[in-house]
């Protein structure tokens, strides 16, 4: 009998990060510095919205572009951030997740054959969704050098008459780079003088640390340009809830709307009110939260460089994204023998794309304690193989 599987689910590559959690999961007393999650429980609040409306009967699906209270928080939310106004009737769609958002946004704009930039390392789904869209990830590898912040030079180079898009992820998964005001009009000048799409994945906006994050959209002449991703997941810890969102003019909305209906009847009713909740009334949580993350994110980096683990500074999302070259070992190598010999679970810089070799992707989604005992650990390995 022949392969019923599509060459090009084939020729898909496996995400490089599942296979340390499933190694994790075989063994007892491990550390784990690899789930990009919020450690943090869904604010109470937010909870007993959701807990309330179940148990008044709110079961049922919703407005396929979801419910429009939402729709308006949402719209509120984006301009008191950024100071974008974005019509919620026809500007703005509900989905499960930015996952969804960000399949629906590339498959509106992909033809056959289109390619879409994306600056690495990124996450592993990223050049993925582009591929499972119809279009041609063309990677255009970041380096510490320019703090793994893509350039216009770079993109620029990188662009072929098949160019339709950018996609971009700051700040970002897996280096907790932030663009610079600077760079990003770097990467406006490059959409505007190719008339490019830019798809802006900004599901850690609120997550910044002594620095600002602009959304792309509020760069001068790039509102029309821009698919604006977000949602509840990392700001409000609300991953398992899967809300998120996508804005942007109504000709591209009206394309991503039509590929919705016939995806998903809505996204979950109960997460969809409790997110009203949050965006209303969790800014407290958020600055709280951030708090946290920022006195984590200080020990982990200073505790990766007093080891030899030269890093940079992270300035947004939850991850460090140390050098390993002090360990003389390739990332697979060394995340490996760490699981195994000291229980500690990070992640390949490799699996986030080519530019990551060398590096490792830590996670400070954890707590402080967790965080020490994980740099323990490390210690002794550094001091057995550094």
């Amino acid at each position: 009998m022949r392969n019923f599987v599509a060459h090009s689910v084939q020729n898909l590559r496996p995400s490089g990060i599942r296979r340390y959690f499933d190694i994790a999961a075989t063994m007892t007393d491990v550390v784990s510095l690899s789930i990009g999650e919020p450690d943090f429980v869904t604010p109470e609040h937010i909870i007993n919205t959701g807990i309330t409306s179940l148990r008044q009967g709110q079961t049922r699906y919703t407005s396929n572009s979801g419910i429009i209270e939402l729709r308006r928080a949402i719209a509120d939310y984006i301009e008191r951030l950024h100071g974008l106004q974005y019509n919620p009737d026809n500007q703005i769609l509900v989905t499960v997740g930015v996952s969804e958002g960000m399949w629906l946004a590339l498959k509106a704009i992909l033809d056959p054959g289109d390619e879409v930039l994306v600056p690495q390392p990124c996450f592993v789904s990223n050049p993925a969704a582009v591929e499972m869209a119809g279009g041609v990830a063309v990677i255009v590898d970041t380096s510490i050098e320019n703090d793994f912040q893509v350039t216009g030079a770079q993109l620029e180079a990188a662009i072929s008459p098949r160019t339709k898009a950018i996609l971009v992820n700051y700040p970002n998964n897996p280096t907790g780079a932030v663009l610079s005001y600077e760079r990003m009009k770097e990467i406006a000048a490059v959409a505007e003088k190719y008339d490019l799409v830019v798809i802006s994945d900004e599901i850690y906006e609120r997550l910044v640390y002594g620095t600002q994050h602009t959304s792309f959209a509020a760069l001068p002449g790039m509102y029309e340009r821009t698919i604006l991703l977000s949602g509840m997941s990392k700001s409000f810890a609300m991953t398992g809830w899967r809300i998120g969102y996508i804005s942007a003019t109504p000709a591209i909305m009206e394309a991503v709307r039509k590929l919705h209906q016939y995806l998903i009847m809505s996204a979950p009713t109960t997460g969809q009110i409790a997110a009203v909740e949050a965006l209303q009334n969790g800014d407290d949580d958020v600055r709280a939260m951030v708090a946290e993350y920022d006195a984590r994110r200080r020990l982990i980096v200073d505790g990766f460089n007093r080891l030899g683990l030269t890093c940079f500074e992270p300035r947004g999302a939850f991850y460090a994204f140390p050098s390993i070259a002090a360990a003389g070992m390739e990332d697979e190598q060394f995340c490996e023998r760490l699981l195994y010999e000291e229980h500690v679970a990070v992640i390949p810089g490799s699996a986030f794309g080519r530019s990551g070799n060398g590096h490792i992707r830590a996670s400070y989604a954890t707590s402080q304690q967790n965080i020490e005992i994980a740099l323990e650990r490390m210690e002794r390995f550094m001091k057995r193989h550094g």
